[in-house]
């Protein structure tokens, strides 16, 4: 066993360092995980909010929440009689001066707390798109940039007893240098889009784990156990009552214990997604988590889920709720999505371009549909700005962080479109990827590119991003965007990495449900026929294609998009969805279907 616990620490030494240095990018704190397993109290709900479109708060100090004290004293800003913003929920679809806004809202939520003795106490956000400032009785806590990833702050010593006001400044304006950019093709939901809680915890307890089989392996686990609080050493034991298995480890002067343990685990996968019930236990503190147990992996030219080849059925979603038209987030949200998802026979889903809700990753995976998690390193990031490292180094610790135990996710992948001609986006994504692999070598990882060249329906596939990657990811949309080159079933490949898999994560074009008594055969009237051929000679094309190993059509649903001007057959949707946004199929879906159920 020393030998063992000595080997896995050189191991996993790497991945700890990373993880203690990219704590230092959220104020000095990161996020702990499984928090549905902690003590928690919950301020979702109502809050106050102020509109704030000139950025008057901020010199204004709203925050302080003055009174007048003087006959003369008066003041330009009340939470009193403001309007009620529900949270989890984005401000633009509740407030109709508010549907397209980009700017400042502030949040007010009231709440009374009493924290026991020896406790502390942490404010979790799973997530405010995009740059929070939070305020706790006046006092600021904290900033945190980045839409889409969960964030907290420890207030043990900020908390009063009784009565507390806590304030949190969104502004969802885009930003040059932010990730995504200032151009994305959805809509800029802005607010406090997830859940709100505190979470009450001992003095001394489990901060985070890793418990996930080792790469390449259907029996060993490959892990660790990291405690926050005092460093004196503890005994860990973690159960998995079903396989009648218990393990024991203890952490070292740093609170981090090293895990591996074996056992004949029931794997899971799409046909059955098999979860275990596994809990952690310190002299301090007890967790239960859900788990499965799953090996996915590059075998030559082909992707193998527990050691058996698989062909990805896929599709892309965006975290948008097709019935209400607002950002999703909740159970329900996930529910409706995946079983779309499901009834089309994906057996992944692609979640586009951004970490959805944890809900939506979790839910994945007990339906048995893998999981695609991705960055939004979308298109022209500035990857030359001096702060760029530190933001992609917080936005992957985030999403790793929150995702690595969830088994259902197979791929992360760390850019979409970006080009080679932007400054030091090799070297910045080289880098990114490097993070990664040192996070989480289990995984599948990859950059999905859109520079192949079309010509003499001869398609040239390479970038220098492919070196980086796992599987060569490919967005093209011929038929739409560029036209057939010749005849599909003729289409030739000159993809310069010849032995990696090939998936083909975007493609499709853009149609209105219903629109069948336009011509059929030219693309400017949207109709159902014209994206329906597209489909059925895509189908064609694949055949060309090798080592293909699944394709993804863009996208589900209809969804918002405020870049989408056509007054007639767009007015501000992406129409691309094999769905539309009300959830009325297309013909193109019944194509697809098809398709899925032949693989």
């Amino acid at each position: 066993m020393n030998k063992c616990i000595r080997t896995i620490t050189k191991e996993w030494i790497w991945v700890f360092l990373f993880t203690m240095i990219s704590i230092e990018l959220v104020n000095g704190q990161t996020t702990m995980v499984n928090i549905q397993s902690r003590e928690l109290t919950s301020l979702n709900g109502e809050w106050k909010g102020i509109i704030d479109p000139t950025g008057t708060g901020e010199y204004l100090q709203l925050w302080t929440e003055k009174k007048p004290v003087k006959k003369t004293d008066f003041y330009e800003y009340s939470f009193e009689e403001a309007p009620v913003l529900n949270v989890p929920g984005d401000f633009n679809s509740q407030m109709n001066e508010l549907t397209y806004f980009e700017g400042t809202v502030w949040h007010k939520k009231e709440f009374s707390y009493s924290l026991s003795e020896g406790k502390r106490l942490f404010l979790h956000f799973g997530a405010v798109n995009y740059l929070a400032d939070v305020y706790l009785n006046g006092e600021k806590i904290g900033t945190h940039e980045g839409g889409f990833t969960p964030f907290q702050f420890e207030i043990t010593d900020k908390i009063k007893d009784g009565d507390n006001a806590l304030i949190v400044k969104v502004n969802n304006n885009r930003k040059g240098n932010g990730l995504p950019g200032y151009g994305y093709d959805w809509f800029n939901y802005g607010g406090i889009t997830r859940d709100v809680d505190l979470i009450e915890t001992d003095d001394i307890f489990i901060e985070d784990y890793f418990i996930q089989l080792r790469k390449g392996s259907l029996d060993t686990v490959l892990g660790w156990v990291k405690m926050n609080g005092s460093h004196e050493k503890q005994d860990i034991e973690i159960e998995v009552p079903e396989l009648n298995l218990r393990y024991k480890t203890r952490t070292d002067d740093d609170g981090f214990a090293p895990v591996e343990f074996s056992s004949d685990f029931g794997l899971w996968s799409p046909e059955g997604p098999k979860l275990y019930r596994v809990t952690l236990k310190s002299d301090t503190d007890f967790l239960v988590d859900t788990i499965g147990f799953r090996s996915i992996e590059v075998q030559g030219n082909q992707v193998l889920l527990n050691r058996k080849p698989i062909f990805l059925k896929a599709v892309n979603i965006h975290e948008e709720n097709p019935q209400r038209m607002n950002r999703a987030y909740s159970k329900e949200d996930a529910q409706l999505l995946l079983n779309s998802a499901k009834e089309l026979g994906c057996n992944l889903v692609r979640l586009a371009h951004y970490p959805h809700s944890e809900n939506m990753v979790k839910e994945a995976e007990r339906l048995g549909i893998m999981v695609w998690d991705e960055l939004p390193v979308y298109q022209h990031i500035q990857f030359s700005d001096s702060l760029m490292p530190a933001k992609l180094e917080q936005m992957l610790q985030e999403m790793v962080g929150r995702d690595k135990n969830r088994c259902g996710v197979v791929v992360w992948a760390l850019s979409n479109e970006t080009y080679p001609s932007t400054p030091r986006r090799d070297d910045r994504l080289a880098e990114l990827t490097q993070k990664c692999r040192a996070l989480d070598s289990a995984r599948l990882i990859t950059h999905v590119v859109n520079t192949q060249g079309y010509k003499n329906n001869t398609v040239e596939v390479w970038d220098s991003l492919y070196h980086h990657s796992d599987i060569i990811a490919i967005n093209e949309y011929f038929g739409w965007y560029l036209p057939w080159q010749g005849k599909p079933s003729e289409t030739k490949w000159n993809i310069s990495f010849p032995d990696k898999p090939v998936f083909i994560s975007e493609f499709g074009g853009e149609a209105v449900y219903g629109n069948t008594d336009a011509p059929t055969d030219q693309a400017a009237y949207w109709t159902e026929g014209y994206q329906e051929k597209i489909y059925t000679d895509q189908i064609v094309m694949f055949n060309t294609m090798p080592n293909l190993v699944g394709v993804c059509p863009w996208l589900l649903y209809d969804y918002r998009s405020l870049g989408r001007m056509h007054s007639v057959y767009q007015k501000g949707y992406n129409r691309k969805g094999l769905m539309s946004e009300k959830g009325e199929k297309k013909k193109a879906w019944y194509v697809i279907k098809a398709y899925f159920d032949s693989k």
